[in-house]
Order: C-alpha cells, then structure tokens, then sequence
C-alpha cells in the first residue's frame, strides 16, 4: 500500500502536525508518525476516521482515485460492508476459502466479516479492491458509486 504520501500531502495541506492527525485518532504521535511512514499497517477505523477528517474517500487515500472530494459519504454500517463483501465474492465466483486464500488468511475471517462481526482489514481491502478494480468506499457502504473503477 501506497498512502504514506497522500497521507503526509492531506495533513500539510490543512497546516496539520502529526502530533494534531494522532490526537483525532487518539493514538500516540510515534504510531502516527509510522502510519504515515508505512511502517505499520493502518487499522481501518483508523483509515475511516482520516477519510472523514480529510473529506477524501478511502479510494483516494489508496490512490485509486485522483477525486479529492468526496463529500456524498455514509457512515459505516457493518451489515452494509458485509453484504457487500459476500456480493462482491459471489459476483467474482469466489468461495470464502477462494478469498481466504487470495488474502492469505483463513475461511473463518472472511465469514466473521461476511457476518459483520468485523470489518475487513486494512491489506485484505486494498489487495481486494487494487486486484478487482472495485471502490473501497463502495465495499465499506460508504458510498453507491462508483462501483468499479474504469
């Protein structure tokens, strides 16, 4: 994933710290500072609340998009992600254990997701969405459209 710059480009265009962007996550100035230097993984409320803060879409984060605004967006609603992570599956013709094995993790956390117990992990959404050209945004039911991405 490829974020650590948009990331740092969103927080210098609105005059934010790192120390500022890791009090609205409520997280220490260091894990902030190695999300934006991709050194660890960005949790996805983490990503969700940036997006929100930023007013970009999670797609654009990703650099899936170059649209920086984004202000038509819903909140998350677990049940939403999770239908359409199973539509998404069954549209492709995968099986729980076809995408388990894609994201290299184990049936039982994609029905967990599929369920709405969880939402999906940060690298299984960017992995799912760059391999099949689908909007994080839509997948999250954050957003209708776009769909897939030309």
């Amino acid at each position: 994933m490829n974020y650590e710059n948009i990331l740092k480009l969103l927080r210098e265009n609105t005059n934010a710290s790192q120390e500022d962007v890791a009090n609205i996550l409520d997280i220490d100035r260091t894990t902030y500072n190695h999300y934006e230097n991709n050194y660890i993984t960005i949790p996805i409320k983490h990503l969700i609340t940036l997006s929100n803060y930023f007013k970009v879409s999670i797609d654009y984060i990703f650099g899936f998009t170059n649209i920086l605004e984004f202000k038509n967006f819903e909140e998350i609603n677990f049940n939403k992600a999770a239908q359409r992570l199973k539509e998404f599956r069954k549209s492709n013709k995968l099986t729980q254990s076809k995408l388990a094995s894609l994201l290299n993790t184990n049936q039982s956390v994609i029905a967990n997701y599929e369920r709405g117990r969880n939402l999906i992990a940060t690298p299984f959404l960017y992995t799912i969405c760059k391999k099949y050209n689908i909007s994080a945004d839509y997948l999250l039911g954050r957003t209708n459209e776009p769909k897939y991405f030309n």
